[in-house]
């Protein structure tokens, strides 16, 4: 039977990833992730991304400056094995850029994580989207 412990864990682990973004706390950022994490968002208009620090890279360039609100709701998670789960949040995201471009969406993430030395991080997240609203600068 999975350890509670461990779901409670990987509850607070995603709870971080929301938060250290959207107040744009990179180092904890890093801190979620594994050093070969691989980040998907092909299905959003983005790439994939491979490498904690590559993906730091890609997200510093692109949310630097803009206003983020990010949400996960209803996880699923499963615990494989003593060392690695998979879950399913849906969310909801608000994306203001300083040209005034916005985008509001939500779909699902799908994640996958690892067990080190104790402590639970993201080993992979695919970023999948039921609705994108997109608003160019000057179109707002």
């Amino acid at each position: 039977m999975p350890d509670s412990d461990d779901i409670e864990a990987i509850k607070r682990l995603k709870a971080r990833y929301f938060r250290t973004m959207d107040t744009k706390d990179w180092k904890g950022m890093r801190a979620v992730f594994t050093d070969g994490v691989v980040i998907d968002t092909t299905d959003s208009g983005g790439g994939l991304v491979s490498g904690g620090d590559e993906f730091m890279a890609f997200l510093t360039e692109t949310l630097a400056d803009a206003r983020t609100t990010h949400h996960g709701h209803m996880p699923e998670i499963v615990v494989t094995s003593p060392t690695t789960a998979t879950g399913i949040w849906a969310m909801e995201d608000r994306i203001r850029w300083p040209d005034g471009s916005t985008l509001h969406g939500s779909g699902h993430y799908h994640d996958t994580y690892e067990r080190t030395d104790g402590v639970w991080r993201i080993a992979s997240s695919t970023l999948t989207r039921l609705h994108m609203d997109f608003v160019p600068a000057g179109d707002v």
